[in-house]
């Protein structure tokens, strides 16, 4: 089924089971964003909450939050998708098979934009921001906050939708210093297309007209997420998701959706910005208040019986992890076209996704050499560091298949795969003084942190260790020595005070490791608040460890040395205690928890969710 709207969404989703409708009323603050994580932690149904407290507008969330039912979604549309997108990957399947391609070629020119000089059905009302669902997730964020916006800008010297961005940056529209109705943060992050269009508005001194647009058809949000290859435009992949045409028009200057539920206009102007957040942030942490860009409001419109839909997110997975699960499905390959030599990317979704890679490429520059090592890895490794959003990677582990195939995705079996083949004296490749993701607080500032990458080919150097090694037994100071999986340890020590602090407790550990001799069978070894916690699960060692770390600052060594510049050592230790300058980490609010029972007992709209 192809969706005109959010409408036609929700109804084709209760028809085949896979929406409740909340009919008690719900208050926006706190309560709506703790069901939704109750329901989408037991893996339900999308929610549809018919009375909002405080406005008179319903609200959605939880579509996506399933990939079975992100997939019902568009399964009228998605191979058509998959086509446009493998031809554009390789022009020459098209070439070599023409005909097989003239669907594919239907599909593309049918998801053309298309502007309309009709009325426009979201024009109908005009209201304010206040009238919106002014839903608060977290307890610590700053306000309310747009959590679905496709938020729409056009390049100032070449105006046009097709030289638009259309991105998911988070709005907030309530709180701080923001002035009700008048005024809304606007939050985006390096590497977004927005911020080019706003540097040239800055430098024509112009402000930058920005539209809004929230709700409409399922695919107009994915589109606003994707990565797209070059040259196709993500209001040209909406209307392909949709399987019909973007539908646009333009009203005092602002484009506007013809689709949308709602949509809010307005101005960035050269140099404004007021404080936004906290805002409870898909790395399991708060995003702190920082300055960013402030939006003037000019009109706020709804249709009629718009539908406000939105979701929440926090420590990995959450729904916006079905969001990623799709966008592979639907790229396949791309990254394979973008970085020669990659064969698999999988930014790790347990670990917050931006701060740790997995890949495998290839070793192709050497095949005369007898010795295996990482030569054309570390080229592809600079390469997927430079590229688009994998840039914001804190940590990539990267190998080649040799003899035995491989999976990123089978977190546990590859990292033993690299742990055992890495020559720690000379496979740990540093950048320091370099940018990472905003979101990420582990690093020395706002966007500013270090990388590394740790590469291994070759034949196998050592056997893990599937217990904890003796040498690593009552060490003064380091209590709770746990294996987290073969050859990782983690081990629980004080509270982090200071570096100076740390440095002088490295200290201590790595004389008494190396009186006791390197444990070539546990490389890497992993300092912790609470390694119970850390050795609980797999998720648990990858969320903290890669969240709560930053390379240059917090990956000490046993025995480690500097040759030429280049850093190794015999075994690696990584510092991953919450440091003072991290920002805490989302706690539900209890009474809140509490008062949500009411949905889920005998005879709430919930009662049949199994939870």
């Amino acid at each position: 089924m192809k969706y005109r709207s959010m409408e036609d969404c929700i109804i084709d989703l209760e028809r085949h089971g896979h929406l409740v409708r909340v009919k008690e009323e719900v208050d926006p603050h706190l309560e709506m964003a703790a069901i939704h994580l109750k329901v989408y932690e037991a893996k339900g149904p999308a929610l549809l909450f018919e009375n909002v407290k405080g406005s008179k507008f319903p609200a959605v969330s939880n579509l996506f939050g399933t990939i079975e039912r992100s997939k019902f979604m568009f399964r009228s549309t998605l191979d058509d998708v998959q086509r446009v997108i493998g031809v554009r990957n390789d022009p020459m399947k098209a070439l070599k098979s023409p005909f097989q391609h003239v669907r594919t070629a239907l599909a593309a020119w049918q998801a053309l934009p298309k502007e309309k000089s009709i009325s426009l059905p979201v024009a109908a009302q005009e209201i304010q921001i206040s009238d919106l669902p002014l839903i608060k997730h977290w307890p610590m964020d700053g306000g309310a906050f747009v959590t679905l916006p496709q938020v729409y800008s056009e390049d100032p010297d070449k105006p046009g939708i097709m030289n638009s961005n259309l991105g998911m940056y988070r709005v907030q529209l309530s709180g701080n210093e923001y002035e009700m109705n008048k005024e809304i943060g606007l939050h985006y992050q390096i590497h977004r297309g927005i911020g080019i269009h706003q540097a040239k508005a800055v430098k024509k001194g112009e402000p930058l007209k920005v539209s809004i647009f929230i709700g409409g058809p399922p695919a107009h949000t994915l589109s606003a997420v994707m990565p797209l290859p070059e040259g196709l435009s993500e209001m040209t992949f909406a209307g392909l998701l949709a399987g019909r045409r973007f539908r646009y028009s333009y009203k005092d200057g602002y484009c506007i959706s013809n689709d949308a539920d709602f949509v809010i206009t307005g101005e960035i102007h050269p140099g404004e910005t007021k404080p936004e957040g906290p805002f409870g942030d898909h790395l399991g942490y708060y995003s702190l208040t920082h300055p960013f860009p402030l939006m003037r409001v000019h009109k706020v419109y709804a249709k009629p019986g718009a539908i406000w839909p939105f979701t929440v997110v926090g420590r990995p997975p959450q729904e916006d992890t079905s969001f990623g699960e799709l966008i592979h499905e639907i790229t396949g390959d791309a990254v394979k076209q973008e970085v020669p030599g990659v064969k698999e990317v999988h930014a790790v979704d347990a670990a917050g996704v931006h701060p740790l890679l997995f890949a495998i490429g290839s070793e192709r520059y050497t095949p005369y050499q007898k010795v295996k090592q990482p030569t054309e890895l570390l080229t592809i490794a600079n390469r997927i560091l430079g590229t688009g959003q994998l840039s914001l990677a804190k940590y990539l582990f990267i190998t080649a298949e040799d003899e035995q195939p491989l999976d990123t995705h089978r977190e546990i079996e590859f990292l033993s795969y690299i742990l055992e083949r890495m020559d720690l004296q000379r496979d740990i490749h540093f950048q320091t003084n370099t940018t990472i993701d905003t979101l990420d607080y582990s690093g020395t500032g706002l966007n500013s942190g270090s990388k590394v990458v740790f590469a291994a080919y070759g034949d196998k150097r050592r056997e893990l260790c599937r217990e904890v090694p003796e040498s690593l037994k009552e060490i003064r100071g380091y209590e709770n020595p746990r294996l987290i999986m073969p050859g990782v340890v983690c081990m629980q020590t004080d509270a982090f005070v200071d570096y100076a602090d740390a440095e002088q407790q490295m200290r201590q550990l790595t004389d008494a490791l190396q009186e006791r001799g390197a444990e070539d069978g546990c490389p890497m070894i992993i300092l912790c608040d609470d390694s119970t916690f850390m050795s609980a699960n797999l998720s648990n060692f990858l969320w903290a460890t890669f969240t709560r770390s930053n390379p240059s600052h917090d990956i000490y060594g046993v025995n480690s040395r500097y040759s030429h510049k280049h850093w190794g050592c015999d075994q690696v230790i990584i510092d991953a205690r919450v440091k003072p300058h991290q920002a805490p980490p989302l706690i539900p609010d209890p009474a809140v928890e509490k008062s949500i029972e009411r949905l889920f007992a005998k005879g709430g709209s919930l009662a049949s969710v199994n939870i």
